[in-house]
């Protein structure tokens, strides 16, 4: 789709495609996009600079009801049309503003991206952080759960599941795929090749650059589709959009795509590797001849990176389910180290290409749940930090983290243990997020207590099924 620049580039596009609706688009606090539908006869060029009006105290962790009154913005270069409605729509993203003061709204997370490039740029030492996330996802056929006072379960299925290599199908053919081996075989093993093709043509229909896509690692139908990494809002706007037409695709297949961390017990969970890197003018800052092929420059990124990863998390993995993924043995970045090579470290230096353009850092904790607006803008704030207070990342370790002598591993910091540590740590540790006005103490304050007191307290609120299995015989 060509690029979208001024409102009247979007009005002549709404023109020419003969477009009948326009969907506006945001993303709310806890990081699920939201949006509201206008017939063109709505939209004009006053509709970008005076947005449209909507109940910000409908949309969670937002605001009170006395203040409920809010403006949205759209944005002409994220306009495109969507692929699956049945009347012709032309979507946008969206900023969010104040009504009264016109000012930008301080916990609309895409306005927190937008500071954190504006911050960037104040420093002098950056333009443009450029972000390339890999997104892993399931695909499941079916999926069923309720939580009541009396029961509480889930039943996920797969015709891909090893569970049903014994399943009566009339006939069963086989070729389930058995657990930790699903990374690369071909069909019949892999069933969704062509789910995969049709995600993957649908995202390049809407202007995003596919550069891969395959099974993963895990039983049941993981996948991973890999596209070009971008500027740090475009890329957040990216993965939305990527999310949306994943899901889309699949339920129009009629199958369902979860981006849960660790929806499966026994195999790997989805991760999101967020390659990172740093530029000024045409030139890669994290380019070098030091280890791996790294700056100095880049050194002291992952010093503030490792530093500050047990805060980061709160953001980057900030569900309860996130730390069901990140323990050892599942391919998980348990480990708060560097290396060049090793998948169990929290920052990996991918070493597919020794061309400095392609030189980059790669934090491997971070998990498609979070809000990419402000997971992104935390690890460019943590990078930052340490360029500017010069933080040694001490020594790589590129020995395999798992077949330490104890009394090693032991030296090896690990990333928390649960949501509740990471959101503790958070509280201790923000103040490299308040820079630059980029983070608020509100927004902070904010996201700890709607994550504490709405999945961390709720979950421990709750009987766990496995605890029926330990202690109902007691």
């Amino acid at each position: 789709m060509a690029d979208m620049k001024t409102p009247k580039d979007v009005l002549e596009l709404i023109k020419k495609e003969n477009v009948k609706i326009v969907d506006l688009r945001f993303m709310d606090f806890p990081g699920l996009w939201q949006h509201c539908s206008y017939p063109i006869t709505a939209i004009d060029e006053d509709t970008f600079s005076k947005g449209k009006g909507f109940d910000g105290s409908s949309i969670r962790g937002w605001q009170a009801i006395n203040e409920s009154d809010m403006l949205i913005k759209p944005v002409p270069s994220t306009a495109f049309i969507d692929p699956f409605m049945e009347t012709k729509t032309l979507v946008m993203i969206c900023n969010i503003c104040d009504p009264v003061t016109g000012a930008d709204y301080t916990r609309d997370p895409r306005n927190i991206a937008l500071k954190a490039e504006n911050y960037l740029k104040s420093t002098g030492i950056a333009d443009v952080a450029y972000l390339g996330p890999e997104a892993e996802f399931f695909v499941f056929d079916d999926i069923r759960c309720d939580t009541n006072s009396n029961e509480s379960y889930y039943h996920i299925n797969s015709d891909e599941g090893i569970w049903n290599s014994g399943r009566v199908e009339n006939p069963n053919l086989g070729y389930k795929i058995r657990h930790k081996e699903g990374y690369f075989p071909v069909p019949p093993s892999d069933t969704l090749q062509d789910l995969r093709s049709r995600m993957a043509l649908n995202l390049e229909g809407i202007g995003l650059e596919v550069e891969v896509h395959h099974h993963e690692v895990a039983t049941a139908g993981q996948c991973e589709i890999g596209t070009r990494f971008s500027p740090l809002v475009q890329m957040a706007d990216n993965l939305l959009k990527f999310k949306y037409v994943v899901k889309n695709t699949a339920r129009k297949a009629g199958k369902t795509v979860t981006f849960m961390p660790k929806p499966l017990f026994g195999d790997n969970g989805s991760g999101m590797h967020c390659h990172f890197s740093l530029w000024k003018g045409s030139e890669n800052l994290f380019a070098g001849d030091g280890y791996a092929g790294l700056s100095q420059t880049a050194m002291y990124a992952i010093g503030g990176i490792l530093k500050h990863a047990p805060a980061l998390l709160a953001l980057t993995s900030p569900t309860t389910n996130s730390y069901k993924r990140l323990v050892p043995g599942y391919e998980a970045p348990v480990n708060l180290a560097y290396s060049q090579r090793n998948r169990s470290a929290a920052v990996r230096i991918p070493m597919y290409s020794t061309s400095p353009k392609a030189k980059r850092i790669e934090f491997r904790c971070p998990d498609p749940s979070c809000n990419p607006y402000l997971a992104f803008s935390a690890i460019m704030m943590a990078a930052m930090d340490g360029i500017l207070n010069k933080t040694d990342p001490g020594k790589p370790l590129d020995k395999n983290i798992y077949d330490l002598p104890p009394e090693e591993a032991m030296k090896v910091s690990k990333t928390p243990g649960s949501l509740r540590e990471a959101l503790n740590a958070l509280k201790k540790d923000h103040d490299f997020l308040l820079k630059g006005d980029v983070f608020t103490q509100d927004v902070i304050d904010t996201w700890i207590d709607y994550k504490m007191v709405n999945e961390v307290e709720a979950m421990d609120l709750r009987p766990h099924p496995y605890e029926f299995m330990l202690y109902y015989d007691i």
